[in-house]
């Protein structure tokens, strides 16, 4: 891929970065979120877990509060999380350095920064001693304004382009690249952002890559961190949630305190209110 608008780059990540990603990645404890409130699921037809375990780096977004879709689905979507590990900072300052050299004007937001990242774990499913591969991700587009960065570790996958199907016509492939292990993908503008989707059809398994990554009966060969950018004001402390976005969310924030010392902190009482 190499058209305006979208970079890749096979061998971005050196082998010294992936290990000490993969050392970083050994210490978190990510999470396998529900995709809606309790509350909603019935409405929604049912309630179910999303496909893989995820991790939020800057500002997490629970897929039970909708993501961040600008412009009326902005507030209460993102709560503050865990800073980069300094291996994924000195990355996104490259990435960043990147992106502003091949965007300008209107796909470029004045204060835009790479200020938060979606890892999502690629992998199998271990149900009754069987392997369920799960290792993939329907289409679907990242309302964030500005570019996007994607880091990949482990195995490759196929990552697709396609065209928004109408009524009458299917979705088409528009482009497509087999993402290799430290590889980067940079995209952004109006063609690949805003007018196409993209999905990761499915994920190899032939280099043997597992990942040690705490997450019970889940085997992990691919890692992808997802690097965006959310307007400061918009990115807020677990304890300025709004009701009933903080109680909806409140139990993924004490199963993240568990591990961390970031979140534990997220759940002490700020100066006035109660614990």
């Amino acid at each position: 891929m190499g058209d305006s608008g979208l970079h890749y780059d096979a061998s971005f990540a050196s082998v010294r970065d992936r290990e000490e990603i993969a050392e970083w990645l050994a210490s978190i404890r990510p999470l396998w979120e529900k995709r809606f409130t309790e509350a909603r699921a019935a409405a929604a037809g049912g309630q179910r877990r999303l496909l893989r375990p995820v991790y939020w780096l800057g500002g997490w977004q629970f897929a039970c509060l909708d993501y961040y879709r600008p412009p009326q689905g902005v507030r209460d979507r993102c709560i503050a999380a865990e800073p980069y590990p300094p291996v994924l900072a000195k990355l996104v300052a490259e990435l960043e350095r990147r992106a502003r050299r091949s965007f300008r004007g209107a796909d470029l937001p004045s204060a835009w920064r790479l200020n938060t990242c979606l890892v999502n774990l690629y992998g199998s499913h271990i149900e009754n001693g069987k392997r369920i591969d799960c290792a993939r991700l329907g289409e679907h587009r990242d309302f964030e304004p500005g570019p996007v960065a994607s880091l990949s570790l482990g195995e490759r996958a196929l990552f697709q382009f396609v065209s928004r199907g109408g009524k009458h016509e299917p979705s088409r492939v528009i482009a497509q690249e087999w993402l290799a292990d430290g590889s980067l993908q940079l995209f952004g503008g109006d063609a690949w952002k805003k007018r196409a989707l993209h999905r990761v059809l499915r994920v190899e398994r032939k280099r043997g890559f597992r990942f040690d990554v705490r997450v019970a009966d889940f085997e992990t060969r691919r890692v992808n961190f997802t690097f965006r950018y959310v307007p400061s004001e918009h990115i807020v402390a677990f304890r300025e949630l709004a009701e009933p976005a903080r109680s909806d969310v409140r139990g993924y924030v004490e199963e993240l305190a568990r591990g961390s010392e970031f979140f534990a902190n997220a759940l002490l009482p700020g100066p006035g209110q109660l614990a």
